[in-house]
């Protein structure tokens, strides 16, 4: 069935509809998006699909609410706001208008549901208060920011503001996509680079991407620094430990940070050294042979740590 139309609240906005709204028009670019709680609009008919508005969740009558008591839950028990909703029963179709690769929908679909769009539901139904200085960063925040204010007296204000937000939300759901997809295709070529380097601590790459998912994926705990080139020079660059904070499995050498250039050189013994960041986290080089010396020179430095998932020893 294609809708005629789009049906969600009028009044103030929140992310989840903003974002269910991404999904459903860029799948149904003819129907018109109306905001409404007209009870002639939030009722059922098959021409509408209805979100965030309704009373009601009922996939078979297209009404896609989260407000009622008994409202929808995820398996593990999390709440859903429409946009969990709307990604559950129409995600895998808007991935495929978007022309990933049919082998790799169920797992962007699974990642994005898990990285995005839960933690909208959560912030959604009052299950996730974002705390800190950050929290007035966060995505349903600052897309809450773009409604009117208070004292806004033009009735066309709040939907010239979700309309003008809709393009804006439509860039974060899309680039996020986007990254979920390339970080597949990183997967494929990082294995394929672990592959070569058997039991070597450096691992190295075509060009700059993300690897410590596939490296943690394979189990490769055994790898220690990544070289790679970039437009006009090489980077030998630290494995994070964990997703969270920046612990290295071992950092560059503490001689290095902060040099470059004939300082560099000087420090390392390495001709065409270019640059070590103060963090010992990544360092640079002139030529592929010159970033490669450089990370055999920090391997032999970090011979004392004994790497092992979760800590040092």
């Amino acid at each position: 069935m294609i809708p005629d139309f789009l049906v969600t609240h009028s009044g103030g906005f929140h992310a989840d509809e903003l974002l269910s709204s991404v999904i459903l028009t860029r799948l149904f670019p003819q129907a018109r998006l109306i905001r409404s709680r007209a009870p002639e609009w939030i009722t059922a008919g098959a021409d509408r699909i209805i979100y965030d508005v309704g009373g009601l969740y009922d996939a078979a009558a297209q009404i896609y609410d989260h407000h009622q008591r008994g409202a929808p839950l995820r398996e593990d028990g999390q709440p859903y706001s429409s946009f969990g909703l709307i990604w559950k029963h129409y995600g895998r179709d808007y991935l495929a208008s978007s022309k990933l690769p049919e082998a790799d929908i169920e797992a962007v679909h699974a990642s994005f549901d898990a990285s995005f769009v839960l933690p909208i539901d959560l912030v959604d139904n009052g299950a996730l208060s974002p705390s800190g200085p950050l929290a007035g960063l966060t995505l349903p925040t600052l897309l809450e920011t773009l409604k009117p204010d208070f004292d806004e007296t033009d009735p066309a204000a709040e939907d010239r503001a979700f309309h003008a937000s809709l393009s804006i939300a439509r860039s974060f759901v899309e680039a996020s996509i986007a990254r979920s997809a390339a970080k597949l295709r990183a997967e494929a070529v990082v294995s394929r680079a672990i592959a070569a380097a058997g039991q070597g601590r450096v691992l190295e790459l075509p060009m700059g991407m993300p690897f410590r998912p596939a490296i943690t994926k394979a189990g490769a705990d055994h790898l220690l620094f990544v070289v790679h080139p970039r437009d006009k020079d090489w980077c030998l660059t630290t494995i994070r430990r964990g997703d969270d904070g920046f612990e290295a499995r071992a950092d560059l050498p503490a001689a290095w940070a902060g040099l470059s250039n004939s300082d560099l050189e000087a420090a390392c013994g390495v001709e065409g050294a270019s640059f070590c960041h103060n963090g010992r986290f990544v360092a640079a080089a002139r030529t592929r042979d010159a970033a490669l010396a450089m990370a055999e020179l920090a391997v032999k430095e970090a011979a004392d740590v004994v790497v092992v998932p979760g800590g040092r020893s």
